[in-house]
């Protein structure tokens, strides 16, 4: 019988349920890292391969580039609208940051009771080498065209206009971040608590204050929704033999420390 639904088309078919894995941070550099161009194929075809019921975002991130985790969001909700396919994300270890920006883009959002969720918020940082450089007899030599080409030199002492700028320039990310969430939850975010400082929650108390909606894991959740004989069809970046064969054996190890990192900051 199930080879019979392939080619009868009055028989009805199990449902569908398009996965879509985002796991790592966002960016435009780095092995494995999230962006719209790697994934733009990718999302494009898990809304337009057959008709599922539904696509399921599988995020792991905790964060990274604005404009990227924007891009990403943005895709998603134009072919969840294009095609009136709704969109659920599952939350695993953490969806911070640009995480959740890309969670928040989701009709419905689910977590673990220990998932980390939040952080909405935006940060900029770097370091200061100058003192090092005069230490060591090093002079740094900058000529420009244009009096704010070197602001925030990390071989240079700070300038206190250079940290006013950089401070609007984040806040402005701010407010568009604090946009794009209330827009997506309208109607489900607690007026009790400020949101957007940058604090995380826990599944159960991020439903309290309604970035969440419920708790539920990925499989479980579209079985009891769509029935039992679900079918889950997965989409991800591929990656060519060499591809992975030469990031097993040599890896990217600056991308892999920020990454580390990036996690560590929520005790993951």
């Amino acid at each position: 019988m199930c080879g019979m639904k392939q080619w009868l088309p009055f028989l009805k078919s199990d449902p569908t349920v398009a996965v879509i894995r985002l796991s790592g941070m966002i960016g435009t550099t780095g092995r494995g890292a999230l962006n719209d161009a790697s994934l733009g194929p990718v999302i494009e075809k898990a809304f337009s391969k057959g008709k599922p019921a539904a696509v399921a975002l599988e995020i792991n991130s905790p964060g990274g580039s604005p404009v990227q985790s924007s891009l990403i969001g943005a895709r998603i909700r134009r072919l969840a609208d294009e095609k009136n396919i709704p969109v659920l994300a599952f939350v695993e270890d953490v969806a911070a940051s640009g995480g959740y920006w890309l969670a928040a883009a989701a009709d419905e959002i689910y977590a673990d009771t220990s998932s980390v969720v939040g952080s909405i918020g935006v940060i900029s940082a770097g370091f200061g080498l100058h003192e090092l450089m005069a230490k060591n007899g090093v002079e740094r030599r900058v000529y420009t065209a244009g009096e704010s080409k070197s602001m925030l030199d990390p071989f240079q002492p700070e300038k206190p206009e250079d940290i006013a700028r950089l401070k609007e320039l984040l806040e402005d990310i701010h407010v568009n971040f604090k946009e794009h969430v209330t827009e997506r939850r309208v109607g489900k975010l607690t007026a009790e608590r400020d949101l957007f400082t940058g604090d995380i929650w826990l599944g159960r108390k991020a439903i309290e204050v309604g970035l969440v909606d419920g708790i539920g894991h990925l499989k479980p959740h579209l079985q009891k929704r769509f029935g039992e004989k679900v079918k889950l069809r997965r989409y991800g970046v591929k990656k060519g033999l060499f591809s992975r064969f030469s990031a097993q054996v040599f890896g990217d190890a600056l991308h892999s420390i920020e990454e580390r990192a990036q996690f560590a900051r929520f005790g993951l």
